[in-house]
């Protein structure tokens, strides 16, 4: 028997072996629909969020007209603070786009000569993009927890204790995850 063609030795197996190859590395190209739909996700959550903004605007041209300003004033902050939320997903969204593309597809260009994007992006490994979305979810959730705080009526000391505990719990999770940054 002829030992040159046996699969194993890396003649006769080769071509095929190169053209498996080819394909499996071709196949990280499965993600460019998950990166161009989250460059269309960031453009619909930025579209939706302005649309709020431009009404919340509208509310509060008409703020300082309005009999009873204690409850359209916690309401107007609510915006604010859903409209920040608001934006800062559509970061998040985009973030995640854009580092699948430089983990999966390749470099982008533009953000290797970016005086921004060096400090922005340039993801390097998959933790790098955990890391950083893992930071920018920390502060969307903790502007839900301060949109919650701000909605809610406190009236019993527990309540108020209850948002102190709270406070303290966002306050320790942003200490650990800056010294964990550092």
């Amino acid at each position: 028997m002829d030992t040159s063609e046996a699969p194993g030795n890396g003649r006769a197996a080769a071509p095929l072996e190169r053209l498996f190859e080819h394909g499996l590395w071709a196949s990280r190209l499965l993600l460019l629909p998950a990166v161009a739909l989250s460059v269309a996700l960031t453009a619909g959550i930025v579209y939706i969020t302005t649309v709020d903004v431009v009404h919340l605007l509208g509310a509060m041209l008409r703020y300082a007209g309005s009999p009873g300003r204690g409850a359209e004033r916690v309401e107007l902050l609510t915006g604010i603070i859903k409209a920040v939320d608001g934006y800062l997903l559509a970061g998040i969204v985009l973030l995640f786009g854009l580092g699948l593309y430089e983990l999966f597809i390749g470099k982008i260009e533009p953000i290797e000569r970016s005086e921004v994007g060096s400090r922005l992006l340039l993801i390097r490994t998959l933790d790098d993009l955990k890391d950083r979305l893992a930071k920018v979810v920390l502060l969307v959730l903790v502007i839900e927890f301060f949109q919650l705080a701000v909605g809610m009526a406190y009236s019993t000391p527990q309540d108020l204790l209850y948002l102190a505990i709270g406070i303290a719990l966002v306050g320790a999770a942003l200490y650990v995850a800056g010294r964990l940054g550092h």
